[in-house]
């Protein structure tokens, strides 16, 4: 596959103009929105805070839903790429294992037993570990059986478990109505009404999942080529694939426990960073995580002008982006 960036000093260049981006990107995300705000006065609500409402608005709202955005779409997008690699699927994502499933399963189900007393931060870490969970029964699933784990049985193990953690969702959120309603803004994937104190809870987790994709990038050029020929070159596949697992826990159960099953920025941005760099992981991975954060954070601030003055959560920003584009890429690939 031939790239648009081919010398290492142009993929270094565009990958810093990419952090470039970012940065400008997430002030256009605390400045505009409903309230339009000056940098002056961003800069004055961390360096001289008045407790006006201007100020409360971008140290409580702003500045959390801009790091978040940032966070999980860097995540995410990095967590498509490695299942990508991994199942050798281009429509692959953090969805196809029922990372997303097993997350909304495991608090929809919290809503139902314990309903007000339920608090976000709970709710963040039942979600992840929901996520992690689900993650593994989809591994041993997929691992079970003559050849242990072939992509298409992972395919196949992650599409059933979705599917039935999916149903037993709906199934709570029919019998109770309060669930439903507790639980319908985060499932569509939001990152309005969250804290900074609860991105800190989660970086660690997400920081430590992209210092291991990263460590990764070696073995997953390998892998691409099939198992044979990994092993053949005496790679460990089966710790390459369990690796993978446990980084796809970390950065997408993180991510959704933070901010929702958001969904498509993991299908979206891989296939972006491959045109820009190719199929080099070394270059594809950080490549991915600064583009999906770039990507996300702009559609929230899109999201904040589709319904004025109403704010759409950003899932379906991501959704109304994301479908044309797989319908683009799957026809694309069905007359190569």
């Amino acid at each position: 596959m031939r790239s648009l960036l081919t010398g290492r000093l142009q993929k270094w260049a565009v990958l810093l103009a990419g952090l470039v981006l970012l940065v400008l990107a997430m002030i256009a995300s605390v400045l505009f929105g409903l309230q339009h705000f000056r940098l002056s006065t961003a800069v004055e609500a961390y360096t001289a805070f008045s407790g006006s409402n201007e100020h409360l608005i971008i140290a409580n709202t702003r500045v959390p839903r801009s790091v978040t955005a940032a966070v999980a779409g860097s995540s995410l997008a990095v967590a498509g790429v490695l299942l990508q690699a991994l199942t050798r699927n281009p429509l692959a994502s953090p969805s196809l294992i029922g990372v997303n499933a097993g997350a909304a399963f495991s608090i929809v189900l919290m809503l139902y037993l314990f309903g007000s007393v339920f608090t976000f931060t709970q709710m963040m870490w039942v979600g992840f570990i929901g996520a992690g969970v689900t993650a593994c029964i989809v591994y041993l699933l997929g691992s079970a059986g003559r050849g242990g784990m072939t992509p298409i049985k992972l395919i196949l193990a992650g599409s059933a478990v979705a599917a039935f953690a999916s149903s037993l969702t709906s199934l709570f959120m029919l019998i109770d109505n309060k669930a439903l309603e507790e639980a319908l803004y985060w499932l569509v994937g939001s990152v309005s009404g969250r804290d900074l104190k609860h991105a800190a809870m989660i970086v660690p987790y997400l920081a430590c999942g992209w210092v291991l994709a990263w460590m990764l990038a070696g073995p997953l050029n390998l892998m691409v080529m099939g198992d044979d020929v990994a092993k053949g070159l005496g790679q460990n596949t089966l710790w390459v694939k369990a690796g993978v697992i446990l980084v796809v826990v970390l950065l997408a159960g993180g991510s959704v426990a933070l901010a929702g099953p958001i969904g498509f920025v993991g299908i979206i941005i891989p296939h972006v960073c491959r045109f820009l760099v190719g199929i080099d992981h070394r270059w594809l991975i950080p490549y991915s995580a600064v583009l999906g954060a770039v990507f996300l954070v702009l559609a929230d601030l899109l999201s904040r002008f589709l319904l004025m003055p109403q704010e759409v959560p950003v899932g379906v920003a991501t959704a109304a982006i994301g479908v044309p584009f797989v319908v683009a890429l799957v026809r694309r690939r069905a007359y190569e």
